[in-house]
């Protein structure tokens, strides 16, 4: 059974957890309980170890890894653990001694080498695991808090201290895809003692955040499964976002309820025993601290919100709709077309969307996914005009892996060998092995449009063009380029055959993820083609007090991507009915 969730009346552990799919409200669901818990005369430490953190705009207040009390929460204090700026130091730290000794484009490989994920997560863990073991930091406080990064990301910062600790237990050669290995050397008493107390019930709890969608709770239950596999057994559920049932004509609200009944109603195994408890969908943004105070309040009338907030007469605004996209791509008669964005924003939906358009207008459309929680089922829709495929990345990584080293054990030693096989247990194989099976999949443009959800990093593309050119002097880590993906990377950068379609949300976090992964394809080369506003409330024109208040806080971050996309930018409203899916 679930309850309402009232952090200042529980008997909370010391260290807590605040993690899910992309766009659930871990940030907003961490900020509100750490006010809480201050308020009732705790002393807490929040911390945000999220790439993308948004902190700084809940608090107003500028943010650094050095934390900060904030003015109006007597006994919180607050910081952002800077994953990039953690890189970078530890980046500058292994390249340092080879600069002036190597030639300057070996110096570049060894960068670009050390820009990618798993850097970013050990130089990030190194940070996090000292808040957790280091004395001088944890006694003065009653709670330390952390706003993690998405799932994925997450459970793979999880894992790295046992991970590493076993790694340097076993590793005889001295260096890894992170460079020399010293340095973790002389942090393995560290990593041990994070692992005992994410371990134990008694000091951490792990709080998975969902809202009442399928893909959101799908991803909860995986992660569980995950965490409950390493030690981390002391788990809540916490169901933001929850709809309060009302009699109402409205037919988005009701749309909701009912959709929200439909998922509850198949819930996971994994998460049936585990305490639940629940968020109502807010009338308001989670910025500020007197709002962050609000959430564990009692609701806000309807007829207060109404007046709080703007006359129902307002003239609304007409954002350009999905067609428009439609029309440009058929015009251009780019054939490659890539959905981008972080978890959470609806990618599979919108691709299955721009797939449906286009094979209604003739088109043959191929239709593909690397989505973990889909099933393999080939099927032909629309009268055969689509075909539908899925791309496996664990099977992907074994084939990628395995290829590899076939292709190596002639012309390197047992050592040589040994240090390949460690190189591709990185994340960043995994890129390059995904990556691969696009590139195959894209070959089918030349006779059907492509259409492809979720798609690689910038990081990636600047990994594998750099082998491309170099695959000779660093074939020990990615291996040699195979034809389709060399011919891909021009592709992708032609605008002529390629569009790339940013999905996000007309909401704080995914706004700045979407800014950041468009920052990141430019870096590579890659301009995107279109913006799309998924999920949108302000195009539903619905009558529900608490939702029309949500939808004008959309404006500005509707009007932000409009900038940043230089106009090119079309906006989906919020559908309340259950999709299907192709991959069933």
């Amino acid at each position: 059974m679930s309850h309402l969730f009232h952090p200042q009346s529980m008997n909370l552990t010391p260290f807590l957890f605040f993690t899910g799919k992309g766009g659930v409200g871990k940030t907003s669901s961490a900020c509100a309980t750490a006010v809480a818990l201050a308020d009732s005369g705790k002393k807490v430490l929040l911390i945000s170890t999220d790439p993308a953190s948004n902190l700084q705009d809940v608090f107003d207040m500028p943010l650094t890894m050095a934390h900060k009390e904030i003015p109006e929460v007597p006994g919180l204090f607050v910081s952002n653990l800077d994953p990039e700026e953690a890189a970078a130091n530890y980046r500058e730290k292994v390249v340092h001694p080879y600069r002036g000794k190597l030639p300057e484009i070996a110096v570049r490989q060894m960068e670009e080498q050390l820009s990618g994920s798993c850097t970013v997560e050990i130089a990030a863990f190194d940070a996090f695991s000292s808040m957790m073991t280091n004395p001088s930091i944890v006694q003065p406080f009653d709670h330390i808090i952390f706003d993690t990064a998405p799932t994925g990301h997450t459970l793979r910062l999880l894992e790295l201290p046992a991970a590493w600790s076993g790694f340097l237990n076993e590793n005889t050669h001295g260096t890894s895809c992170l460079g020399p290995l010293a340095s973790l050397s002389d942090k393995k008493t560290q990593y041990q003692k994070t692992v005992q107390a994410l371990t134990d019930p008694l000091k951490t709890t792990l709080i998975l955040v969902t809202r009442p969608e399928t893909s959101a709770i799908k991803e909860a239950a995986r992660a569980s499964d995950e965490l409950k596999k390493m030690g981390m057994k002391n788990q809540y559920l916490l169901i933001n976002g929850r709809m309060k049932a009302v009699n109402t004509e409205d037919a988005l609200t009701n749309a909701l309820i009912e959709r929200e009944k439909q998922v509850l109603a198949n819930f996971p195994k994994e998460l049936k025993n585990l305490p639940s408890y629940d968020i109502f969908l807010a009338p308001f943004n989670m910025t500020g601290v007197s709002n962050l105070r609000k959430l564990f309040s009692e609701p806000l009338s309807d007829q207060k919100v109404q007046d709080e907030t703007f006359s129902k007469n307002e003239d609304p605004v007409h954002d350009p709709e999905l067609q428009m996209l439609i029309d440009d791509l058929v015009r251009k008669g780019q054939r490659i077309i890539f959905t981008m964005g972080k978890g959470g924003v609806g990618k599979t939906t919108i691709a299955r969307k721009i797939a449906l358009e286009l094979a209604a207008q003739g088109n043959r459309v191929h239709l593909t996914t690397t989505d973990p929680a889909g099933h393999f089922t080939p099927i032909s829709l629309e009268n055969g005009k689509i075909t539908v495929s899925r791309i496996d990345p664990k099977k992907e990584v074994e084939d990628y892996r395995r290829d590899v080293l076939d292709r190596s054990k002639d012309q390197l030693d047992e050592e040589g060998l040994a240090c390949l096989k460690e190189d591709l247990r990185s994340p960043c194989t995994e890129e390059i092995a995904v990556f691969r099976a696009f590139a195959n999949v894209v070959e089918k443009a030349d006779d059907e449009m492509v259409i492809i959800d979720t798609a690689p990093t910038g990081h990636t593309l600047l990994l594998l063009d750099a082998t491309e050119a170099h695959h000779r002097e660093i074939a020990h880590s990615a291996g040699e380029v195979p034809v389709s993906v060399q011919r891909l990377l021009p592709r992708l950068r032609d605008p002529n055959e390629t569009a790339v379609v940013i999905v996000t949300l007309a909401e704080t976090t995914p706004v700045f993820e979407s800014e950041r992964l468009a920052e990141d394809l430019e870096r590579a080369g890659i301009t995107p083609t279109w913006w799309v506003v998924n999920q949108s409330l302000t195009a539903t024109r619905t009558e529900n007090t608490l939702l029309r208040t949500r939808a004008k806080a959309e404006r500005p971050w509707i009007d932000r991507i409009a900038k940043d996309s230089e106009g090119h930018f079309v906006v989906v409203p919020w559908l309340g009915k259950i999709q299907s899916s192709y991959w069933s």
